[in-house]
């Protein structure tokens, strides 16, 4: 009586499968069979709500068949509900503990979510069922990969793969593999195949779009693309992707047209608004630019993105932009964003009074915000230094016992004093607040031998993915040259500085010393840094930003990662000293006396010196003297030297993370001059002048 039904599935006939399904369930409304093959033939017409009901119904008439459990699991991983397909694949392993393939989808959702020892956990129960099967090899190869085991994970995965070469699990999982060690070309292959042996498979599809633009083909990815959006109701995702690839190739109205679907469904989306002012700029289209945005203001009356790009098609007209910002001003009268929009459409216009009056006014709304009272002491300082002294003089007799609040103003004060020119009450100032906050700051690590000698260098990979350290000592603006790839470029990470850093070695700064008394080896440090990788979500290359460098940390790249490359950044050693004064650290050393943190800086400096001098590890020196803070510079300067591509950053992205130009530690020879002399022989090492 089922065999209708059974013949139109094989056929791939659904709705033929429905109708002969409908009819048995009507005749034989307690056959938990036929609602069982109803399910099938709704979900194979695409009707997931009606098979989900169909199963539940079998499920009620027996409830203790695990094969229905498991095709509910099915259904509900489709519909992306994790935890109900959770609970019935929980509910099916009770019911049959010898369902192999429960356990593998288990499995699978735990590498999903991270939990990697529960996944190991269900891949020993699987195994006891299914050895040799190519489900459980992709799943260890996918363990091993998200522990960071690329190698381990690429010999298990190539060598199943060789087994079962048209298994697309195995082969979804091998293409990883390869993206993982930066193997593109193998990556795209094996998508290549598993595209063939499942056509609609549209989330490989995408990945392939992904692995052949890396490689620098926009128009195959292209054409990838395209096969995507083609199979359905294009995801917001994939439109955007899309309207990238189409700049890539010039084809500019048709960017122009995803990309405004996309922000149609996405108004908050900053990175699709970028990309469409980008399109509308090259193709000089104004009107496009000012109608796209004035529709999506209307819909999104109170979305600063839209009204900040809103006022930057119109930037270049005074009078214009001023409108924008009064209309700004009162769709969102109780943002400071407006007005912040006001000092610079007003500073645009060189009308000094108005950027002041609204900068005071901002300064006036927000009292404990850094940005908003520099810009107001900047406007202040630059008519009249004096004033913005006494401004700053009221402002810490105001913040009382609030002993952050009044540290915060000094730095503000020491400032205005700087340019007023007046370099010794400036100085005292930065020395008296890095004494208040001493107890609060992290000792200086001690240095290890700079030229001592290191481990021999291993052979280099050819094929291993791209890795960089980075780092920089205080004052040479590292955290500048962080913020213009933090989010820009996928590789780079600066978790080291964040609230939930890498439990490894290298975040210890003790642990160049512990190396060389011989309290850890290289060999563990590399594996403990290895071990952490999956966990910061970095499967190919990476740019890791470290809190410091020691040479020590040669005996780690030189016999684990040769091919690392290190990133240093510096400047004029004397600039260091004095913008570490006036402006911290991202890592907070305590400096001690300018004495001190001068002999310090110097010794850090000789290992930057030694790896110039020796060549002992590729070496990449960034030096930030002239583009400090020109973000535009920096950028260009920053990308020629990686050999990347980076998106030309907003002109104010340092507007809070000012650093003095370059040289400006003259003016302060008379009071840090023992100081200055101390770093002098090295800055000469490194290039710089020694007056």
């Amino acid at each position: 009586m089922y065999d209708s039904i059974l013949d139109a599935l094989r056929r791939g006939a659904p709705a033929e499968a429905l109708a002969a399904a409908r009819a048995l369930v009507s005749e034989r409304p307690d056959d938990a069979r036929a609602r069982e093959l109803m399910a099938q033939a709704q979900r194979m017409a695409g009707d997931t709500d009606g098979a989900l009901s169909s199963l539940d119904g079998a499920i009620a008439l027996q409830p203790d068949e695990a094969s229905l459990h498991f095709q509910r699991a099915a259904i509900l991983l489709a519909r992306r509900d994790i935890d109900g397909a959770t609970s019935a694949l929980g509910r099916t392993l009770e019911l049959d503990p010898n369902r192999y393939q429960a356990y593998i989808v288990q499995a699978e959702l735990a590498i999903g979510r991270g939990d990697l020892d529960e996944a190991e956990r269900l891949e020993k129960m699987a195994a006891r069922l299914g050895e040799g099967d190519p489900g459980l090899s992709a799943v260890r190869g996918m363990i091993a990969l998200r522990r960071g085991d690329r190698d381990r994970a690429l010999s298990i995965l190539s060598t199943a793969a060789e087994r079962n070469p048209d298994d697309p699990q195995l082969l979804n999982a091998l293409a990883f593999a390869y993206i993982a060690r930066d193997h593109l070309a193998f990556a795209e292959q094996t998508l290549l195949r598993l595209c063939d042996l499942v056509p609609g498979n549209t989330p490989a599809r995408r990945l392939l779009a992904d692995v052949v633009l890396r490689q620098g083909r926009p128009g195959d990815a292209s054409v990838h693309i395209e096969q995507v959006l083609a199979a359905g109701r294009a995801s917001t995702e994939h439109l955007r992707f899309a309207g990238g690839v189409d700049m890539q190739t010039g084809q500019m109205p048709r960017a122009t047209t995803r990309l405004k679907e996309v922000l149609a469904r996405t108004p908050d989306d900053r990175t699709t608004l970028d990309l469409l002012m980008r399109c509308w700029e090259l193709q000089d289209d104004r009107d496009d630019a000012r109608a796209t945005l004035e529709a999506a203001i209307a819909r999104s009356p109170r979305n600063a993105a839209l009204w900040d790009a809103r006022l930057g098609v119109d930037g270049h007209d005074g009078e214009a932009a001023l409108a924008v910002v009064e209309r700004w001003s009162q769709a969102m009268p109780e943002s400071p964003a407006p007005l912040q929009a006001r000092v610079r459409v007003a500073l645009a216009a060189g009308d000094a009074a108005a950027a002041e009056a609204a900068a005071r006014e901002l300064a006036g709304r927000l009292p404990n915000d850094p940005r908003a009272q520099t810009q107001y002491l900047d406007i202040l300082s630059a008519r009249d230094p004096q004033a913005s002294v006494a401004h700053l003089r009221t402002l810490e007799a105001a913040a009382g016992d609030d002993d952050n609040r009044r540290l915060q103003v000094q730095g503000w004060r020491a400032l205005a004093h700087d340019q007023a020119g007046e370099a010794a009450d400036a100085a005292r100032v930065w020395l008296d607040t890095h004494a208040a906050w001493a107890q609060r700051l992290m000792p200086l690590p001690t240095w290890t031998g700079a030229d001592a000698d290191r481990a021999p260098a291993a052979t280099v990979d050819p094929e291993a993915a791209r890795l960089v350290f980075m780092a920089g000592l205080p004052g040479s603006s590292h955290e500048q040259v962080g913020r213009l790839l933090d989010g820009v470029v996928s590789a780079f990470r600066a978790d080291r500085l964040g609230t939930n850093p890498p439990r490894d070695a290298l975040q210890n700064v003790h642990t160049a010393g512990r190396l060389v008394r011989g309290e850890t080896t290289a060999a563990d440090v590399h594996a403990e840094w290895r071990t952490q990788l999956p966990a910061r979500r970095i499967q190919g290359a990476l740019i890791d930003w470290l809190l410091w460098w020691d040479n020590a940390y040669l005996d780690i790249t030189r016999a684990h990662l040769p091919h690392a490359e290190l990133l240093m950044v510096v400047r004029d050693p004397r600039d260091m000293l004095l913008n570490w004064l006036a402006f911290g650290s991202p890592v907070p050393f305590r400096m001690g006396t300018p004495e001190e943190g001068a002999a310090w800086l110097a010794q850090g400096l000789e290992h930057i010196v030694v790896l110039a001098e020796q060549e002992l590890q590729p070496l990449l020196l960034l030096r930030t003297d002239e583009a400090g803070n020109d973000p535009r510079v920096l950028s260009a300067t920053l990308a020629q030297l990686l050999g990347v591509e980076l998106p030309v950053p907003p002109p104010q992205l340092f507007s809070d993370q000012y650093r003095f130009p370059a040289g400006n530690w003259r003016r302060y020879t008379g009071v840090l001059g023992a100081a200055f002399a101390m770093l002098t022989p090295v800055a000469v090492r490194l290039g710089y002048s020694e007056t």
